[in-house]
């Protein structure tokens, strides 16, 4: 391959990333570069990690040029071994000896079970000598490079991935042995490397601690689904609700802030001398809101974030672009460099085995030559059969095809075994899960309407205990109920859902839906409760509201009628919404819940909450997120889905656009997590009584009528 092209290719747990460099006069310049995200990040449970990894690959050479190219690859840090040692003070040439016998006390394997390679440190000032050893197990290994040749590529180095981000940032920060000492932090998906520069030596540590933490921090916080957390977590930075994330993140930044802390008390242990000034982060879960602000608090230390690389040009449309990318292509750009020979690390961990192939494969086609001119010399007859024979012998068969067959065996077997190519019943359900999504936004007016009832008893205090609603059809009861506690807000459609306590504009109820998964078919509703067919009249929703109030027994008639009745007759019909609203027939709009024994025929308000405008309380302990942010949060990861729909995703060569990778302000200063995201203090309960409010929103729309379902 060529030694002034080279492909630096890093097989992540979010995306395949790489970059090409090319050596000229003026130093490398970038000539392409790609971003392939995989379906979903391969630390989601579930999910067949190599499969995953093949068709990203495959993209990637079947959408790029990699031939005649260097390749370079990564091994991420958690899959290998670095280690760090003085050597006592021997002649240069016994150095490798001394070397292997470090490695052998160092590696926590047989040294014939993995590929190690070293490099030694100096600094000009001190006679000790350091050495670094950087191991990979043989079977890790063999793995990496058996999926790569299944796509076609044949690696020149192997090397990890922290002497990678090393080699990167010490190229274009141009490191010497005068440069402040600094840490460089590469948060990855599933672990953290992080990289100690300090006088020309190297030191280097990872721990498990990684964005997935990040992410499963958000699924827990705001109830979401994995990818829609991880999408959230991505978007985090321009979002506006960027304070309540960190809100969510704080305890895993803590818990990343004390691994840095021990790591470099470690390292300060061992060299008394050691000056570290800065942090360089990398990696696109280090552009968090709040990280930077939040370890330069806890570290006492300047902390930046990679904005652009100075020393990479790249020309054409795609420079701004591709300076935005820079923090996430950090790995492949050292490895690249690494292949042009511009690299401080160049420990190769390849086995010897595949680079010894590769040498006879790339003389191979020498000797068939000198062999061919022989036999042509020799006569013509015997050259044809010669040569068709090496070419024969030269060809691969295309590993796709036997990729193919296995798979599709395999896909039958699974289908016959599931049932699936048998003849099928008549299901309603997929059509009744079509359905939920028709007229869905009733229900988002329903919870605003009980908020806005709520609302009307401004100078008195109410709390949402629970929201029960009811979908009937005719005179028939209804199938049925969803039903939900004040204090378990939802965010999906997953499951049936009612508000607890919440706000106007408050969206989280669904259609209640059969355990099956799938919806239920009406008519064998009706028929299953014995009705024969379903009955004929008008579909309605109705709702029964449970409220605690800080309102006397014997004053709560004369203050519900004044507004909450009140509000009910003024809205009852309105243009705009999706429904009439009217009491129960032949029933009162309200009765009254007897308390518990407290004397005050109510029950008493608790003290976890606190009172917000329009005399609703939420919830104030800490850890929870009040219910109004979680539903703005899901309001804007739909707005987000709908744009994703309208303007497509940047694959295949193209990453985020600039907008999306637009960066933060230098954050400087001290700051107060509590100022960041304040904690509103508990009120102090009072006595009460609890009502119910029952009504029906009779629907302007006849299910009857869509085609949509069953």
């Amino acid at each position: 391959p060529s030694s002034s092209v080279c492909w630096g290719i890093e097989v992540g747990a979010a995306a395949v990333k790489a970059i090409k460099l090319e050596l000229g006069s003026d130093g490398p310049r970038v000539v392409d570069y790609a971003i392939i995200p995989h379906a979903r990040v391969l630390s989601e449970p579930e999910v067949d990690q190599e499969e995953a990894k093949r068709i990203a690959l495959n993209r990637l050479v079947n959408e790029h040029d990699l031939t005649g190219a260097t390749i370079a690859v990564s091994v991420p840090g958690h899959s290998a071994f670095a280690r760090f040692a003085k050597l006592p003070p021997v002649e240069q040439k016994k150095v490798p000896q001394i070397v292997k016998f470090e490695a052998v006390q160092q590696i926590p394997f047989p040294l014939e079970d993995v590929e190690w390679d070293y490099q030694t440190f100096q600094d000009p000032e001190s006679p000790d000598v350091e050495v670094g050893i950087f191991a990979v197990t043989k079977e890790r290994v063999a793995d990496d490079l058996a999926l790569l040749k299944e796509v076609g590529i044949t690696p020149d180095i192997v090397t990890l991935s922290p002497a990678a981000v090393y080699n990167a940032i010490a190229y274009d920060l141009e490191f010497t042995e005068k440069t402040p000492g600094t840490v460089l932090l590469d948060v990855g998906t599933t672990a953290t490397d992080l990289i100690i520069a300090d006088s020309g030596r190297v030191w280097v540590r990872t721990f498990p601690l990684g964005g997935h933490e990040f992410t499963q921090a958000l699924v827990e916080a705001f109830k979401l689904s994995y990818p829609k957390a991880e999408k959230l977590k991505r978007d985090a930075e321009q979002s506006k609700h960027a304070r309540h994330v960190f809100q969510a993140l704080r305890p895993v930044f803590s818990d990343l802030a004390q691994d840095i802390q021990r790591s470099i008390g470690y390292y300060q242990s061992l060299h008394r001398d050691a000056d570290l000034s800065r942090l360089i982060g990398v990696g696109s879960t280090f552009q968090l809101p709040g990280m930077r602000k939040y370890l330069k608090q806890q570290l006492d230390l300047n902390v930046y974030r990679l904005e652009r690389f100075k020393r990479l040009p790249v020309e054409g449309p795609h420079a701004a672009e591709f300076d935005a990318l820079a923090p996430m292509l950090t790995t492949v750009a050292g490895l690249a460099l690494q292949g042009l020979g511009q690299a401080a690390l160049n420990a190769n961990v390849i086995p010897v085995n595949v680079v010894r192939d590769a040498m006879w494969r790339r003389k191979t086609k020498w000797f068939a030559t000198a062999a061919g001119l022989g036999l042509v010399a020799a006569g013509s007859l015997f050259i044809g059969p010669f040569l068709s024979q090496t070419k024969l012998e030269a060809v691969t068969p295309p590993a796709e095809i036997d990729r193919a067959i296995t798979l599709g065996s395999r896909l039958t077997n699974e289908a016959n075994e599931a049932g699936v190519t048998s003849p099928m019943d008549n299901n309603f359900a997929a059509a009744n899960v079509i359905d939920l999504f028709d007229q869905k936004e009733v229900f988002g007016w329903l919870a605003s309407d009980a908020s806005s009832m709520i609302e009307s008893g401004s100078s008195h205090s109410y709390e949402l205990v629970s929201m029960t609603t009811e979908y009937r059809y005719g005179s028939g009861d209804a199938s049925s109920t969803s039903t939900r506690g004040a204090a378990e807000p939802d965010f999906g459609f997953d499951e049936p859902q009612s508000v607890g306590r919440g706000g106007r504009g408050s969206r989280g109820m669904a259609d209640p839906r059969d355990s099956r998964g799938g919806g239920r078919d009406p008519l064998e509703q009706e028929r299953s409760r014995g009705g024969g067919e379903p009955e004929k009249g008008e579909p309605r929703v109705a709702v029964e509201l449970t409220i605690q109030s800080d309102v006397a027994r014997e004053n709560l008639d004369e203050v519900i009628t004044a507004s909450v009745v009140k509000w009910l007759r003024e809205n009852a019909s309105r243009s705009d919404a999706p429904y009439t609203l009217r009491t129960e027939s032949g029933g009162s709009a309200w009765s009254m819940v007897e308390g518990p024994g407290d004397g005050t025929g109510g029950n008493r308000i608790s003290n976890n909450s606190v009172r917000q405008p329009g005399g609703v309380r939420t919830p104030s302990r800490r850890g929870q997120v009040d219910i109004r942010d979680q539903e703005a949060v899901n309001r804007m990861l739909e707005e987000q889905d709908r744009q994703d729909r309208m303007s497509g995703n940047l694959i295949g060569g193209r990453g985020p656009t600039p907008a999306q990778q637009r960066n933060q302000n230098n954050l400087s200063g001290s700051a107060d997590l509590d100022q960041i995201a304040p904690i509103e203090k508990p009120e102090e309960s009072s006595a009460g009584s609890t009502f119910t409010i029952r009504f029906d929103a009779v629907l302007k729309w006849n299910p009857a009528s869509n085609g949509g379902g069953a």
